[in-house]
């Protein structure tokens, strides 16, 4: 796979995807079942990388859903979906894009699976979160692990 700003040069290869830390809460089951329930749902992320060797980076992309009414908390869940990544090509601007914007991407669907996983086996429907424009956010603040 080539980086979408490629004209410069950055490759991009899948080494290894992994769940890196994944957690489920439902502090009011059972009860939370048997009553109506209209929660606000709320979705944060942060992505983080951090070299390993050579040109292989780990690119963490951090998800945190957690479903209220009020002051009630339904659910939270927490995943940490990581890869490695073999992205080779000059540092700089389009590195950086591969890494916080394509790598991302990538992960993003297999969080999103793991979060639906959890909460069905949690007694919840799947929530099949909407894409992240990590472009956009981007562009915003960048974050890494260094």
């Amino acid at each position: 796979m080539q980086d979408q700003a490629a004209g410069q040069g950055v490759q991009l290869g899948i080494f290894r995807i992994y769940v890196k830390d994944l957690s489920f809460e439902s502090p009011r089951s059972p009860k939370i079942f048997l009553a109506a329930w209209r929660p606000e749902v709320k979705v944060d992320f942060v992505v983080k990388h951090q070299r390993v060797e050579g040109s292989l980076f780990e690119v963490v992309l951090g998800l945190t859903v957690e479903a209220r009414e009020g002051k009630e908390v339904g659910f939270i869940t927490e995943i940490e979906q990581a890869g490695v990544f073999d992205v080779r090509g000059p540092e700089g601007i389009h590195m950086d894009h591969a890494l916080r914007v394509v790598c991302p991407n990538v992960l993003f669907p297999y969080a999103r699976q793991a979060i639906d996983q959890a909460l069905v086996a949690g007694g919840f429907p799947p929530l099949m979160l909407a894409p992240i424009n990590f472009e956009y956010r981007h562009e915003e603040k960048p974050e890494s692990l260094s």
